[in-house]
């Protein structure tokens, strides 16, 4: 049984709450707002509570029946947190910019992350060597460009059975291509954007460290401490 009281405190302390200005406030998030303070928008946490414990056990599932996440977190805020709590617990991410087609046109990606991983073989294996110095400086362009794009995703194997994203707005070409493609949707969304686009919408600031790596937490940790070894 979830403590109400506690979960409003623990996410109040990191600054879920503060949506943003009236001005820019989606008329579908209007009934996640508590009140409006100053011309800002105030999320009411006692509605984010059940909704965010409705996504983790979703994602515990997920993690139960060995099914994969990807995380899609490209907000330079989040970047760090992100790819570290994800590199650690290998969940394929993208924190720096949506493949196009990474969904609805897998088996292109899927070439590329194979000829990555080819790349760094040959190279490690001193192959390149034999090469003469620009071809060697061509390749090693090529490789850097590659893992750039590549290096979060290398663990997904197949299309994922689910993504989350951290903003709905800035990650749109994500949430269109699983929309497209029928993937389950979670997503911490703002008071600026439709919560009604996800499948698992999470009422929160997607804007502070503090917030974002509050539901990270909440969200990537269940799904690790349930993934099967």
């Amino acid at each position: 049984m979830v403590d109400l009281d506690k979960k409003v405190a623990d996410l109040f302390e990191a600054g879920c709450h503060l949506g943003h200005k009236i001005n820019r406030v989606h008329p579908k998030a209007k009934k996640y707002i508590y009140s409006i303070e100053n011309g800002v928008s105030v999320i009411d946490l006692t509605k984010t509570v059940p909704l965010l414990e409705e996504a983790v056990a979703f994602v515990k599932t997920l993690a139960a029946d060995n099914k994969t996440l990807l995380v899609v977190a490209t907000k330079k805020v989040s970047v760090a947190v992100i790819s570290k709590m994800c590199s650690d617990a290998g969940i394929p991410y993208v924190s720096l910019k949506w493949p196009a087609g990474l969904l609805t046109n897998f088996e292109m990606i899927n070439r590329n992350m194979k000829k990555l991983v080819e790349m760094k073989e040959k190279r490690d294996a001193g192959e390149w060597k034999k090469l003469v110095k620009h071809e060697q400086v061509k390749l090693q362009k090529e490789l850097t460009k590659l893992e750039k794009f590549y290096r979060g995703i290398l663990p997904l194997k197949k299309i994922p059975d689910a993504i989350f994203v951290i903003d709905v707005k800035k990650e749109k070409n994500s949430v269109t291509e699983s929309r497209a493609m029928k993937i389950p949707v979670i997503a911490v969304v703002d008071t600026n954007v439709d919560p009604n686009s996800v499948d698992y919408p999470i009422p929160g600031n997607d804007d502070s460290l503090g917030s974002i790596e509050y539901f990270a937490k909440e969200v990537i940790g269940s799904y690790v401490r349930h993934k099967k070894a």
